[in-house]
């Protein structure tokens, strides 16, 4: 396949590069969705009393297209990002999508961008599916019209150095959602709450920040927009879905890759503050990062440091079977793997 000529593909980092086309469907007076089709990318068209901008009713699914090994475009579990996709949209009072709708959408977008598609060894095309409440609303209610909109981008390494050992910091100044609130729906307004947390920790010289509980601040949370792991005596653990946390497909993914392929012990449930400053190794996962590294953690000005041996660790062990199958270099006892059609 000719890529586009563009693209620096040798070069490529984690931005917006624009591409040919993006897909677009609206909910209006007739109560169904209504796909428009494809129309070239660029800027749209919004309300300044649209719901999505005064009061943040949208949603959004972030998912991948690769080339793999064999030569061949495709998705990695698909299908259960449009099943979040329309949990998130439930919890905000926005028409739900049909699996079938969202996945032919997104079919048609990346069909369409396939020359943008970075090859099997450079990176992948990141697929950004959003739906907001673009109909004006001055109360604070649902709106009545909604726009469905898919856009894609070439991506590199989520990390501008490449894969490294990431110093995380653990914050008792704020907390990113509350167990009954929307933490566990890919609402937009989960994320704009931890820039500043963000912000101040980078000025610091950390890479990634560690949320603690609402409810109980001995247990973790999880990072700024992943995930978390510890690895202690051969034992998975990662902190339970109990309405604060994002279910993460990455996370699902190495928790069977774990359990299925790895023979690893796993446990889902709360995971301390004593936990994960003891363990044998830390890592993040999500769609961006995959599975990253923690080389330390620190906590009221103390650091906390993890071994260093990459190559020999069961991180990187969980890191690379999942990427094996990603890329189709591995057998996917998961039915994972689907092809862009």
């Amino acid at each position: 396949m000719i890529k586009n000529k563009k693209i620096d593909w040798d070069n490529l980092g984690f931005n917006v590069i624009e591409t040919r086309s993006m897909y677009e469907a609206t909910f209006n007076s007739s109560g169904k969705w209504e796909s428009r089709g494809l129309k070239p990318y660029g800027n749209i068209s919004l309300s300044p009393a649209s719901a999505v901008l005064n009061y943040g009713q949208g949603v959004f699914e972030g998912t991948k297209s690769f080339m793999s090994s064999k030569g061949q475009a495709v998705f990695f579990r698909l299908k259960d990002n449009a099943r979040r996709f329309a949990a998130s949209s439930k919890r905000l009072c926005i028409p739900e999508i049909s699996t079938d709708f969202f996945i032919d959408a997104v079919n048609e977008v990346v069909k369409d961008n396939l020359d943008y598609i970075p090859d099997n060894d450079k990176g992948s095309l990141y697929i950004r599916p959003l739906v907001l409440g673009t109909g004006p609303m001055l109360g604070v209610k649902p709106a009545k019209t909604y726009t469905f909109l898919i856009f894609v981008t070439p991506v590199g390494s989520y990390f501008k150095s490449g894969l490294k050992y990431l110093d995380a910091v653990i914050t008792k100044k704020y907390h990113r959602a509350a167990i009954k609130s929307i933490g566990s729906a890919k609402a937009i307004g989960n994320y704009s709450g931890t820039l500043l947390p963000y912000k101040e920790i980078v000025e610091k010289g950390f890479d990634e920040i560690i949320f603690l509980n609402s409810s109980n601040e001995d247990i973790l949370d999880e990072a700024r927009s992943a995930n978390i792991f510890i690895i202690k005596d051969n034992i998975l653990k990662t902190p339970a879905l109990q309405g604060s946390i994002l279910p993460g497909i990455t996370r699902d993914s190495v928790l069977k890759i774990a359990d299925g392929m790895l023979d690893l012990d796993i446990e889902e449930g709360d995971v301390t503050i004593d936990e994960l400053l003891n363990a044998d190794e830390v890592f993040f996962t999500g769609t961006a990062v995959v599975v990253a590294p923690v080389g330390s953690v620190s906590l009221d000005s103390r650091k906390y440091k993890y071994r260093r041996d990459f190559e020999n660790s069961l991180t990187k062990q969980i890191r690379d079977s999942l990427l094996d199958i990603q890329n189709e270099k591995t057998k996917d006892p998961f039915d994972w793997i689907t092809k862009v059609k």
